[in-house]
């Protein structure tokens, strides 16, 4: 599948920030039914770096949330820069 169609946008709160900071993890927004192992190949696809963990969540207004924690050698911070977060 086209990992344009499984991440829909990264998600900017205030804790999201704080975890590309002190946790070296990305926060996203992606499709419902979109299954760990499609989240964590999309990403490396698109940004060319190595995803250790992908954690899910669905809040309460029904979006579903990916935390994708990145490797110890790749920055999050610098993937946030090249998306224009900061």
């Amino acid at each position: 599948m086209d990992p344009y169609k499984i991440l829909i946008k990264p998600q900017l709160t205030e804790k999201s920030m704080n975890a590309i900071d002190y946790k070296n993890e990305l926060t996203f927004v992606v499709r419902r039914a979109a299954k760990k192992p499609e989240i964590k190949q999309a990403f490396q696809e698109l940004y060319d770096v190595k995803v250790v963990r992908v954690n899910t969540q669905i809040n309460s207004r029904g979006e579903k949330l990916a935390y994708l924690k990145l490797a110890e050698d790749e920055s999050a911070e610098d993937i946030a820069v090249k998306m224009g977060v900061f």
